[in-house]
């Protein structure tokens, strides 16, 4: 860029103004111009018209000056400005430099390429807007006299400033301020109103003279910020990448252009609007070009749609341009055929996410994108006796869930990937959260994250405005929310939230009793598929009677699954998966139908399950995956299962793959014609209850037992656990310190309170009510996987312990202090309904413990009448009769059992 006297251009005047020259009243007219943008904004050049000037622009008081006052007009000051601002702005225009001045450049602007344009000067003083400086003329100057003949013959006319009457009405009456900005923009009803833009800030906020009242206001662009300009502690300002740019694309287009402005809204003294100007939105403009991004706080009050913001600025995004020059997609890595698919809904997770099968067989978690499912607000637990459960017992998300279900399960829907949130391992109060996709999902074209925020059912995340990942249609999300709180929907309601009282019994035998007969006289009742333990083994929510139950498939034997035991973890049988799999696909989270026709002893309840006409014990025969039961002879499917059941034995298909044709012979019965097996195995007894029942540990496995409690300890004195930091749950694994102050591995059985927390030491056997501060999780190096539970329960064989509680008690006294703490010899005799019923043996003499207590007449004999053990029913019979002639213990006043008497205590 030159500076020269020489004629120069072509340029583009970029706005007007007018300058102070010797602080008084001597104003000239002022013209910026800029020449052509070469790879940035050009920079600015400023010419003042020699051998004029015209009256000066109202000014505002300085801020932070008490003295000063806001200056107006002179008179036809701002009608020579807009004179030259619609004859100049934005045109083409060339000029001559006559002299300099304190770094100010005086000459002569003409409209067009070269000096055979239209003189500005001369036409400002013909039309009366300018008055002619004729002190220092020199008289052989052409231009002067010809300036000073157009001021003459402007006076003749009276045009302007020579008009009768000194021009007042000329003056404006500039408001800088708005005593109530809400009300002033309410009050236009979002309607455009004229205006010009007076200085353009940065690309995004300007300062705008709305007409025709004169409000000389600052307007930021709805939805949409640029690169701003920061100012320093000394004054300076500092341009954030690409502010510069910006701020001159949006002066090119707008500065002291004649504009409409819609005024949509003002959140905390800040007026919000959109430009609008005959060759386009500005707001749309600049995201497209790469020079702003959208904010999502004002975009909700945009009028022009937000959704050509959003796809202006994603154009700009996928080309890099500018602002977004580094930008890296969310999904970007991603494969197109992973980042849009159609996948079928088999589980609803919670109210925000699902598992969907692929087209390739592959199950998916899928995060709905950018909004949260209800959360517990208050306590998560008010009830420190009653177990939390998040679908029942936190507002609103059994509806949710509930919502998603019906709506989705068992449909294809259509799936895009907005983005893959990171893993992120626990911090300070917040747990850990492994990878996860976040997508957007539509069933029939409804966006179904949009659908569950708009009736209260889910809230939409907030999040930082450099965050890009949310969702690809993150705006409806928030216009849904808006609706949703607007009209008092779900979460958003004033009144009071719904309460789900949800009774479990499963497990609850005696409750579950009282329920049996009314199940079983419903016939066909309604029913969903919470949970699939197994191929056979189902939780189900029954809405009518809003209950929870265990359920087992009547009629069949299924292959059973992994699961942990009082000796370790069961190794799963063939084609369990496979059939635990068949059975969620076919009726997990589905409406179903349930026959009920028992139930076993723990409380479960057994029955047949129908599903849109298919019954499922029926299914999983025909699938190869079950066989029949006996059970299933007294029912009216048997000939369907037993038919199903033929062809698969026949092609040997899944559980039948090894099935030989041959006699079927029960192994239970060939064993009850067998003698009794004495296989004596080394234990050493930790515990013994009140019961009579024993807890044990297998010498065999002592030293590994040993090696594990040293190495645990060792660790956790190197890192002590934060006292108070573990919230036990009932069936969770953790360490506890004992009363010795040692750490122990343990099982939480119940939680009363957080001082009361009774845990089971799953090594040893004992039980102990501990303050959950004496708790800390189990590491995992040390965990139940790495060594099973050591310690078992047994009871005795063959015999019966006294009702009576001082018999009892001197029955235990007797065991504690014969066995407890010693290393004895075990053999298993028979199974019972908690634990295997065992004889011990002292270590070093080999006598019989329980065969001891029958001779002491400290227990009588429980009569077995399996053939191998009729030797020793026999013997503890003949130690009893012996017992009872010489009246020992409770056989002191004779065969008491004989009187048939309850108030002695026992029963026979």
């Amino acid at each position: 860029f030159v500076f020269s006297t020489a004629l120069c251009g072509p340029y583009r005047p970029l706005y007007l103004k007018q300058t102070d020259k010797k602080r008084l009243s001597n104003f000239c007219c002022a013209i910026i111009v800029r020449g052509q943008p070469r790879g940035g904004p050009p920079p600015e050049r400023q010419i003042n018209l020699s051998n004029i000037r015209a009256g000066a622009l109202a000014r505002r008081a300085a801020q932070g000056q008490p003295d000063s006052k806001d200056t107006p007009d002179e008179p036809w000051a701002f009608q020579a400005r807009e004179f030259l601002r619609k004859k100049l702005i934005g045109k083409e225009v060339c000029f001559t430099v006559e002299y300099k001045n304190m770094h100010r450049e005086y000459g002569m602007v003409y409209l067009g390429k070269d000096t055979t344009g239209e003189n500005i000067a001369e036409s400002l003083v013909s039309e009366g807007l300018a008055t002619v400086r004729r002190e220092g003329f020199r008289g052989n100057n052409p231009e002067q006299a010809r300036l000073c003949d157009l001021e003459d013959q402007s006076k003749a006319s009276k045009k302007g400033l020579w008009s009768e009457g000194g021009g007042a009405q000329t003056i404006r009456n500039i408001k800088y301020t708005i005593e109530n900005p809400r009300n002033f923009v309410d009050s236009l009803h979002q309607k455009p109103i004229n205006a010009i833009i007076e200085h353009v800030r940065d690309g995004s906020v300007v300062r705008a003279l709305l007409l025709p009242d004169y409000y000389l206001v600052t307007v930021m662009l709805s939805g949409i910020k640029c690169p701003t300009f920061k100012r320093e502690g000394d004054g300076t300002e500092t341009p954030e990448p690409f502010a510069a740019e910006a701020r001159f694309f949006t002066e090119s287009r707008l500065l002291q252009r004649d504009v409409q402005i819609i005024l949509e809204s003002c959140p905390n003294q800040i007026i919000l609007g959109t430009i609008l100007h005959p060759n386009g939105n500005i707001t749309e403009l600049l995201l497209k070009e790469g020079f702003a991004r959208c904010v999502d706080w004002s975009m909700a009050v945009y009028t022009q749609g937000a959704e050509k913001l959003r796809a202006a600025e994603r154009s700009a995004k996928e080309r890099k341009v500018r602002i977004w020059k580094d930008y890296v997609a969310p999904t970007a890595n991603l494969d197109q055929k992973d980042r849009q698919f159609v996948a079928k809904v088999m589980q609803v997770v919670n109210a925000d996410a699902m598992v969907v099968k692929l087209n390739s067989g592959e199950y998916k978690t899928i995060h709905l994108s950018s909004i949260r499912p209800p959360r517990n607000e208050g306590e998560k637990n008010k009830d420190k006796d009653k177990r939390f459960r998040p679908l029942y017992d936190i507002p609103y998300m059994f509806e949710a869930r509930e919502f998603l279900r019906k709506k989705l399960i068992g449909k294809k829907v259509n799936v895009t990937v907005d983005y893959i949130r990171a893993a992120t391992g626990p911090g300070e109060g917040t747990p850990a959260f492994p990878e996860r996709t976040c997508a957007t999902v539509t069933i029939g074209g409804i966006n179904i994250a949009e659908a569950l925020v708009s009736k209260g059912l889910a809230t939409v995340i907030r999040y930082r405005q450099d965050d890009d990942q949310r969702s690809s249609h993150y705006d409806e999300l928030l216009a849904a929310e808006a609706r949703a709180i607007k009209n008092g929907k779900g979460l958003h309601s004033k009144k009071e939230v719904p309460i789900h009282r949800v009774a479990d019994i499963s497990g609850e035998t005696q409750k579950a009793k009282q329920f049996l007969p009314f199940l079983q006289r419903a016939g066909r009742s309604e029913a969903v598929v919470e949970y699939v333990f197994s191929g056979s083994r189902l939780k189900l929510y029954m809405p009518k009677e809003t209950c929870l139950i265990t359920f087992l498939l009547a009629g069949i034997e299924c292959p059973r699954s992994s699961r942990n035991t009082p000796g370790g973890v069961q190794v799963a049988e063939p084609f369990s998966d496979e059939a635990m799999l068949f059975t969620k696909e076919l009726v997990l989270q589905r409406e179903v139908e349930v026959e009920v026709e028992s139930m076993d002893k723990a409380g479960n309840f057994i029955g047949w399950l129908h599903i849109e006409g298919v019954n499922l014990s029926v299914a999983l025969v025909e699938n190869a995956l079950s066989k029949v039961h006996f059970t299933a002879e007294r029912s009216a499917y048997y000939k369907t299962l037993v038919a199903a059941e033929e062809g698969c034995r026949q092609r040997k298909e899944k559980v039948w793959a090894n099935y030989e044709e041959k006699p079927v012979e029960e192994v239970v019965h060939l064993s009850e014609e067998k003698e009794r097996v004495a296989n004596y195995k080394p234990v050493y007894v930790t515990e013994i209850t009140d019961t009579l029942h024993f807890y044990a540990q297998d010498v065999e496995t002592g030293s590994q037992l040993e090696n594990l409690m040293e190495t645990m300890r060792a660790e956790i004195a190197a890192q002590p656990p934060v006292e108070g930091s573990y919230s036990p749950r009932r069936g969770d694994y953790c360490i506890a310190k004992f009363a010795d102050g040692e750490w122990y591995r343990a099982r939480v059985e119940k939680v009363e309170s957080p001082a009361k927390v009774h845990v089971f030491y799953i090594d040893y056997g004992n039980r102990e009510v501990v303050s959950s501060t004496r708790l800390a999780p189990i590491p995992p190096a040390f965990s139940t996987r790495t060594l099973p539970v050591q310690a078992t329960e047994y009871t005795f064989a063959f015999i019966q312990v006294p009702q009576d509680e001082d018999a009892r008690a001197d029955v235990v006294d007797c065991v504690v202090r014969d066995i407890q703490n010693s290393q004895c010899l075990l053999n298993v005799e028979y199974s019972g309904a908690t634990c295997p019923h065992v004889t011990i043996q002292f270590g070093d003499t080999k006598d019989d413990v329980g065969l001891g207590l029958v001779k002491e007449g400290l227990v009588m004999v429980d009569v077995r009448k399996e053939k191998h053990l009729q030797k020793m029913v026999t013997e503890y019979l003949n130690s009893q009769e012996s017992a009872k002639s010489a009246r020992l213990n409770i056989w002191r006043y004779g065969d008491f059992r004989a009187d048939d008497a309850d108030e002695f205590g026992y029963s026979r």
